[in-house]
């Protein structure tokens, strides 16, 4: 992920009175990004939408960042080139580095292809606040499912660029967890990702 915007050097950071720690003592827990990544139709975003309500439930304070919600707003104005998909997780990195700053469990589901990518936010963030969960499901399971009809259209050619097709996807070398949906049931995978991450039931 590269930075290929530089502030104007006459903006200077503004320094606040509350800082991150005092946020996180108002919420009552840390600020984490669980960062879900893989292929399209691997139900990352199932298991994204159920963590983030299951703790939302228990009281915890979380913000889902979705791949395909933030192209109707934030990034609409990107494609799925190489350079476009890395302003897009450019984007999202700055978004989700404010929401860790404000205490909360940032939440992001995104296929980010690249291992270079993912290791570069963890890197801005600090490794000990980035959990990158591969949602690791095979490709052939991914394309059987095709919940948009994008495989599809990606074997006819209709779509340029589809990762695990036309494009590649470099799984996690040493994700901090690796599930596979098929056969799994949703309860279950969101239990499995609690335990792997430290994430305890908690009365609201």
């Amino acid at each position: 992920m590269s930075d290929r915007l530089t502030p104007d050097p006459n903006v200077v950071w503004h320094a606040t009175h509350v800082d991150r720690a005092a946020r996180e003592r108002v919420l009552g827990q840390r600020g984490r990004i669980l960062w879900f990544t893989g292929l399209s139709g691997s139900g990352k975003s199932t298991l994204a939408v159920a963590l983030d309500a299951a703790l939302n439930a228990e009281g915890y304070a979380t913000y889902l960042l979705d791949g395909d919600n933030v192209r109707h707003g934030l990034c609409a104005d990107l494609g799925f080139s190489e350079q476009d998909r890395l302003e897009n997780l450019r984007r999202i990195r700055e978004v989700a580095k404010l929401m860790l700053d404000a205490g909360l469990i940032v939440i992001a589901s995104f296929i980010s292809p690249y291992q270079r990518d993912r290791d570069a936010l963890r890197e801005a963030v600090g490794p000990e606040q980035f959990a990158e969960i591969h949602v690791a499901t095979p490709l052939a399971e991914c394309e059987r499912r095709d919940p948009k009809g994008l495989y599809a259209k990606a074997r006819r050619g209709e779509i340029a660029e589809f990762t695990g097709i036309s494009a590649p996807y470099e799984e996690p070398a040493s994700p901090e967890l690796r599930i596979d949906t098929t056969g799994r049931a949703l309860d279950a995978a969101v239990a499995d990702v609690r335990n792997a991450l430290g994430l305890p039931t908690r009365s609201a």
